[in-house]
């Protein structure tokens, strides 16, 4: 059984909390409110879920999963990430983070900016491409006909199989995008982004294979 350390609680880290917990995955929940905040969704959950701080769910985590906003990158608990794979499912966007020069210049991806305030991390970009809704729906277990695939970028070989191996117990293969500057092609707006699984209207989302997600992956320009 697996620790996942929840650092930030939002929509889409409560749905991959969801989806841990089904797998038979611990996890503990954390925001910037406190865990006191979290206790009631962490009961919801069940006895696997528990609340903390920041800094306790990234150190409680055999894999850490980050959902917060750019802007909060400086305040993440660099420390106990160390050495951890760590899952980075945040997207940049401007008019919630402020402008960012590097990341507007396109110099940096969010996620090699993200490395810079936790450089002892081992980083895989991963679920910051698909609707909350869609990602709690279409998970399907491994060899179903109709699963879909994500696509993570990542440095560390290790940290990559670590987390395929993670994403696959949640219900979905993987297809692996390129290292961590490559994560640029699933970001916000290209084409493996969001619409693969069908648009925010369609409730359930559609199956995407790995030939789909491959080809959205092809198309991505800059």
């Amino acid at each position: 059984m697996t620790t996942v350390g929840l650092v930030g609680s939002g929509s889409i880290g409560l749905a991959i909390a969801r989806l841990a917990v089904d797998a038979g995955h611990r996890v503990v929940l954390s925001n910037s409110r406190g865990p006191a905040t979290l206790r009631d969704t962490a009961a919801s959950l069940g006895p696997q879920a528990s609340a903390a701080t920041s800094a306790e769910a990234a150190a409680a985590g055999d894999i850490v999963v980050i959902t917060v906003p750019v802007s909060a990158f400086p305040h993440l608990p660099a420390a106990p990430l160390a050495g951890k794979a760590v899952i980075d499912v945040c997207n940049y966007g401007p008019e919630r983070d402020g402008p960012v020069p590097e990341l507007d210049s396109r110099s940096l991806t969010s996620s090699e900016l993200l490395q810079r305030y936790v450089p002892d991390a081992f980083l895989v970009k991963a679920f910051n491409n698909i609707f909350v809704k869609h990602l709690l729906s279409l998970a399907r277990p491994s060899g179903a006909p109709d699963r879909s695939f994500v696509p993570i970028a990542g440095d560390s070989a290790p940290a990559r199989a670590t987390v395929t191996a993670f994403i696959d117990s949640l219900g979905y293969g993987v297809v692996d995008a390129g290292r961590l500057a490559d994560g640029w092609r699933q970001s916000t707006g290209t084409p493996v982004w969001a619409t693969s699984y069908g648009p925010f209207s369609h409730e359930r989302g559609r199956p995407a294979d790995e030939a789909t997600i491959r080809t959205a992956l092809a198309l991505a320009t800059r």
